[in-house]
């Protein structure tokens, strides 16, 4: 039997640089180093053929315990809400007014950011509350 040891998190986009940025901003990850021989990742970009360049793009957890983030180029758009989605966890622990405060304030941060804020769930006595937002292409998240 297969043990797995990683998991990364693909994206279907339009932007993937633009994309990786944003969730690097979100949450605190960086782009992995540009491939050896090359400067920049736009030095690599240019060695490609055309179709190719800016078609995908990573970005990873500094401390190496978050999953990777891999966003791939495709030509369709987003259409429908996604199936799979983040829930980025800034409120673990904290419950009522406070948990939403919280919740309100990272936010806030996201929005300067691009993001967009959908919807405030409040608790209903077997959730707590939770915040749903869209990234810079759409892609439905959540504050929890």
């Amino acid at each position: 039997m297969t043990t797995v040891r990683q998991v990364q998190v693909t994206f279907d986009c339009a932007d993937p640089r633009r994309l990786a940025d944003f969730w690097c901003q979100v949450l605190g990850y960086v782009l992995p180093p540009p491939p050896g021989g090359f400067a920049t990742w736009e030095d690599f970009e240019r060695t490609l053929p055309l179709e190719r360049r800016g078609a995908a793009a990573a970005c990873l957890d500094p401390a190496g315990s978050g999953p990777r983030l891999f966003f791939q180029r495709v030509p369709e758009g987003k259409i429908v809400k996604n199936r799979l989605h983040l829930d980025v966890r800034i409120a673990t622990g904290l419950v009522g007014a406070e948990r939403v405060t919280a919740l309100e304030a990272e936010c806030a941060r996201l929005i300067a950011l691009g993001a967009v804020r959908v919807r405030l769930l409040l608790a209903d006595g077997w959730n707590e509350s939770c915040l749903v937002m869209q990234d810079v292409e759409g892609n439905e998240f959540c504050l929890d």
